[in-house]
């Protein structure tokens, strides 16, 4: 997943430093715009950017004054989709571990990834320098209990009996994985605390585990996350535990918000508005230059009928001359279409008709024109050819020419009696 900043902004290379904060290259993802993004990290000792960014909106229209787009704490928050996804994975990773008869000892955000190109949606478990064994991997013999343990893991993630120095099993993998979910549920923790020592920070982060319970823990989240660490917690020392009911419940959780398990994580969709900015723009269908709303109407209506040669989406075929009927006023004339040419043999595919339709569907809501009536025998001709070959034969070139003429000299007959009646000269 590719660093953002509160999903507005793709985070780039690194451009400065100083005492107070790292300055970063950005990018707007939905605009595209150049911005530069200063970072502060949210355990700093003296905090000053917020105090900056304050005094930026003060100062905000000075010449020479760097205009602020956006301010506050990123907490990266996923999505419950994203989280739920991942937790079914990273429950599987776990189990595989502990059934090789080892303990991960270290689960944090930090040690899964995700896999590239056609592995992008698999998680990945990694980092196991702290990775023990809990059992004889012959004889499954689990090693014993015990008490007052040096600590091993990280703070933030770790179980409480790891922090009270009791000897980890499979159970504080799995709690710790529960503050996991939580951190990318929510953002962040209750424990995340600054403090003078190291030490005293670990007495503290210990303190607020202890007093918080897992519904305070999990307010604001489904109950399934509660009932993850009350089971997680019910487990004995040696206890194996049910990884299929914790993968089932949450995918019950998962059914029942009506989700859908089609891997398009948040991250998915921020690469593919990324990936549309970087594209460029598709030519408009519709409108053409030097043709009115009517004109189009009748291009469409002609390549429609002629099988879909061309294969440029959002421009009608060179070869296909229409008669070009201006914007409707009392001073309509016709203008001479141009010869012609012979169309080439391309093969029929099902997108090229598709692109038609389309272009008659983003066209309904302006006015139609005329309807000019063809020799039904020759469309109907025409249609049978193209549907029964791949490759659009001589004959059904002959009778498309046929159609084309006949419509034409259909139109300039309708269109010769009506300015007649009117009184109005006309030139051909």
């Amino acid at each position: 997943m590719e660093p953002s900043i509160s999903n507005k902004y793709k985070l780039g290379p690194k451009i400065g430093s100083g005492s107070f904060g790292v300055i970063f290259h950005g990018t707007d993802v939905l605009t595209g715009e150049e911005v530069a993004i200063k970072h502060e990290h949210v355990e700093t000792k003296h905090p000053q950017l917020m105090h900056e960014s304050r005094v930026y909106k003060i100062l905000q229209g000075g010449t020479g004054i760097p205009n602020v787009k956006w301010s506050g704490i990123c907490g990266n928050k996923l999505s419950l989709k994203s989280v739920l996804m991942l937790a079914d994975q990273m429950i599987d990773r776990i189990e595989f571990v502990h059934s090789k008869s080892y303990l991960h000892r270290d689960i944090k955000p930090d040690n899964f990834i995700m896999g590239r190109r056609s592995k992008d949606n698999e998680v990945f478990i990694v980092d196991f320098g702290l990775a023990t064994k809990y059992r004889h991997p012959s004889s499954y013999n689990h090693i014993p209990y015990r008490e007052n343990r040096n600590f091993v893991g990280t703070e933030r993630f770790a179980s409480k009996n790891t922090h009270h120095g009791i000897q980890q099993s499979r159970r504080d993998d799995l709690e710790s994985l529960g503050y996991v979910l939580i951190y990318f549920l929510k953002g962040s923790l209750p424990w995340q605390i600054k403090a003078a020592t190291q030490k005293k920070k670990s007495e503290k982060v210990r303190e607020i585990k202890d007093s918080t319970s897992f519904e305070d823990l999990c307010h604001g989240c489904p109950i399934e996350f509660a009932c993850y660490f009350h089971y997680c917690c019910s487990l004995h020392f040696d206890t194996k535990p049910d990884y299929g009911y914790l993968k089932r419940m949450f995918r019950s959780l998962f059914s029942r918000e009506g989700l859908k398990m089609d891997y398009v994580f948040d991250w998915t969709i921020l690469k593919y508005q990324q990936s549309v900015l970087a594209a460029p723009p598709a030519r408009a269908l519709g409108h053409v230059a030097g043709t009115s709303t009517q004109e189009t109407h009748v291009a469409a209506n002609y390549n429609r009928q002629s099988g879909g040669e061309e294969r440029s989406a959002g421009r009608f075929p060179e070869q296909k001359s229409v008669a070009k009927v201006s914007a409707v006023s009392k001073d309509a004339k016709l203008s001479s279409s141009k010869p012609m040419r012979q169309p080439r043999d391309l093969p029929i595919q099902a997108s090229a008709s598709n692109r038609c339709k389309d272009t008659l569907v983003l066209d309904k809501s302006s006015p139609s024109p005329e309807t000019i009536d063809a020799n039904p025998k020759a469309v109907q001709e025409i249609q049978t050819e193209l549907k029964n070959s791949s490759i659009v034969s001589s004959k059904a070139r002959a009778h498309l020419l046929v159609g084309i003429v006949k419509m034409y000299e259909s139109f300039i007959k309708s269109f010769k009696s009506m300015s007649l009646s009117n009184g109005e000269n006309f030139q051909h």
